[in-house]
């Protein structure tokens, strides 16, 4: 069974966060710093998701105006 890359980047981002936020509140003071890139990163992935999702629909929406254009 072949695995999708997106799917596991959808899961692993937000269980980023979640380790992130138990470690925050549970961990003493001296080593909450460490789980602070964990959370920065599954954040940057959401991110760049949903960014990379807009740029795609405008970038095809303009290409089937330019399509539309030229065949009219």
């Amino acid at each position: 069974m072949k695995i999708n890359k997106r799917f596991i980047l959808s899961c692993v981002a937000p269980l980023m966060i979640f380790i992130s936020g138990i470690g925050l509140i549970f961990r003493d003071n001296s080593k909450k710093i460490f789980y602070l890139p964990i959370g920065l990163m599954g954040i940057v992935i959401i991110l760049e998701k949903g960014i990379s999702r807009q740029l795609n629909r405008r970038n095809i929406l303009k290409k089937i105006k330019s399509h539309q254009k030229k065949v009219e």
